[in-house]
């Protein structure tokens, strides 16, 4: 039987990219994004609510990633989702669901400080197969 696992994401990110290698060198950068949907009630009041989503992506990739990604900045995320368990040091065990991205593009302008958004062109988008221009 078929089966799939695909997520699409876009939203801003809450912090900086961190970036890691692992002993044999592979780099690996985790962020998380904030996804916001807007909906009005019975009452005709606007809602608005959060989600925060855990972000990793391997390899060439995640180098691109913390190099040109910092906080706030919106991306478009597409990969699957990964739930695991964890046995920390201390306490009981721990549940973590997160996204590996296999493409992530850059969205809106990368903005200088002080400059309005207004006048900062947007980034190419970079996406599908296509090697980053970076």
């Amino acid at each position: 039987m078929a089966s799939l696992n695909r997520v699409i994401l876009v939203g801003n990110l809450t912090s900086d990219p961190e970036l890691r290698y692992t002993q044999n060198g592979t780099a690996r950068t985790r962020f998380q994004i904030a996804v916001n949907r807007r909906w009005r009630d019975r009452d005709g009041n606007l809602q608005e609510e959060a989600t925060f989503v855990p972000i990793v992506v391997w390899g060439p990739q995640a180098e691109n990633c913390a190099n040109f990604l910092a906080k706030g900045r919106q991306v478009a995320v597409e990969g699957r989702l990964r739930i695991y368990t964890f046995q920390p040091d201390e306490g009981e065990p721990r549940k973590v669901t997160e996204v590996v991205a296999e493409n992530v593009v850059f969205l809106g302008s990368r903005k200088e400080e002080g400059e309005s958004e207004a006048l900062s062109p947007p980034d190419p988008i970079v996406g599908g197969d296509e090697e980053v221009p970076f």
